[in-house]
């Protein structure tokens, strides 16, 4: 039962530890160039910003309850060949 516990513990006090600080490049490397006609580069916190692109929001309304089918023109049934 110990055996279990202690793996378990480990786990969870690894996942708690986490980096609070500001984001930066790793030494020796920089950020993205700037895009074409652009003068300034982009933050660390810009380029980790989803767009709407990226995420769009849902346009489709839910159901509230349930209603009849139309018929489907395409709805054929499979030919003898």
């Amino acid at each position: 039962m110990r055996a279990m516990i202690l793996p378990a513990v480990l786990l969870l006090a690894l996942g708690a530890c986490g980096q609070r600080a500001d984001l930066k490049p790793k030494a020796g490397q920089s950020l993205p160039q700037p895009a074409y006609g652009s003068e300034q580069r982009p933050k660390a916190d810009a380029l980790l910003k989803v767009t709407a692109q990226a995420a769009p929001e849902r346009s489709v309304e839910l159901r509230k309850k349930s209603e009849e089918r139309t018929d489907d023109p395409f709805d054929l049934p499979p030919s003898d060949e």
